[in-house]
C-alpha cells in the first residue's frame, strides 16, 4: 500500500488525522501479541498519575509485543537497513489522555545498540538494548543489565476472519503517551487495520522481575500479525504542570 493510500484509509480511526505533515515511516512486521489481564492497583504503580488507565469491561491489561521494526525513516529520506531494521519488544498498557486513547510503554527494547541510541535521542522513548534473535517460529531476547529475558516458540495457524471486540481494543491504538522528567510526550500514528492470525504457543518464558506481578502465568489473549505500515507525526510535549 502506498503512503497516500494509507493516509486516505481512515474510516477505522477513532479521531481524524493530525492536521500537519507526518515525520516518519516505519513497518511493524511479524508481530507476536501476548496480553495479560492484570490487577489495576498493581498496574497503577507503573503509570504516571497524569494518565488514566483505560479499561476493557472493567479490567486493566498489559501486553508484550515482540516484532520486527523495519524500514523506519524520516519522511524525505530512504531507510538504511543496518539502522532501520531491528528486533523490538515493548511491554505496554492502555491509557486515556483527554479525549484520546493510546498506549504507554512500561518497557521498550531494541536489538541493535546504534538503533536504540538514535531512536532514544530522536523520540525520547526509553529504548534500551537487548540481545535478540528470531527465527520463523521462535523469538529470544536477553538483557544482562536488567536480568530480563524472553523466549517463545510457536506455531502459526489460520487467519482470523473476524476479530473480537477485545482484539480490536488491544490493537487499534493511534497514540502513544510517554513520560519524561518534566513532561508527557504525545505521539500520533496511523496505520491500516491490523490483520490477525492464530498462534499456538509451544513454550514461553517471560522474566521481567519488575513486572512479575503483571506478566504472570499464561497470557489471557494471544495473536500474531504479518504486520502494518505505520505513519508517525512529530512529538508533542505537554508539561506536567499543565495537567493540574
Amino acid at each position: 500500500m502506498t503512503i497516500n493510500e494509507i493516509l486516505k484509509n481512515t474510516l477505522h480511526r477513532p479521531w481524524e488525522l493530525p492536521n500537519k505533515d507526518w515525520k516518519f515511516y516505519q513497518e511493524w512486521n511479524k508481530a507476536i501479541f501476548l496480553h495479560w489481564k492484570v490487577d489495576y492497583d498493581e498496574l497503577r504503580k507503573f503509570v504516571p498519575k497524569e494518565l488514566e488507565i483505560d479499561l476493557f469491561e472493567g479490567n486493566a491489561w498489559v501486553s508484550l509485543v515482540a516484532f520486527s521494526m523495519e524500514k523506519i525513516r524520516p519522511k524525505n529520506l530512504p531507510h538504511f537497513a543496518p539502522i532501520s531494521n531491528f528486533g523490538e519488544i515493548n511491554i505496554r498498557t492502555y491509557i486515556k489522555s483527554g479525549k484520546k486513547t493510546g498506549v504507554y510503554f512500561l518497557s521498550i527494547e531494541g536489538g541493535k545498540k546504534i538503533s536504540c541510541k538514535i531512536a532514544k535521542e530522536i523520540s525520547e522513548l526509553p529504548y534500551r538494548y537487548s540481545k535478540m534473535k528470531r527465527k520463523s517460529n521462535s523469538y529470544v531476547s536477553q538483557n544482562t543489565e536488567f536480568n530480563d529475558s524472553f523466549e517463545i516458540q510457536f506455531n502459526l495457524g489460520k487467519e482470523q476472519k473476524t476479530k473480537s471486540n477485545l482484539d480490536i481494543w488491544l490493537t487499534e491504538r493511534y497514540a502513544l503517551f510517554q513520560d519524561t522528567k518534566d513532561a508527557i510526550n504525545e505521539y500520533e500514528i496511523h496505520h491500516p487495520v491490523w490483520s490477525l492470525q492464530e498462534i499456538e504457543i509451544k513454550s514461553l518464558t517471560t522474566h521481567y522481575a519488575r513486572f512479575e506481578n503483571l506478566l504472570k502465568g499464561t497470557p489471557n489473549q494471544i495473536g500474531y500479525s504479518k504486520g502494518v505500515q505505520v505513519i508517525a507525526w512529530g512529538m508533542h510535549k505537554k508539561k506536567l504542570t499543565d495537567y493540574y
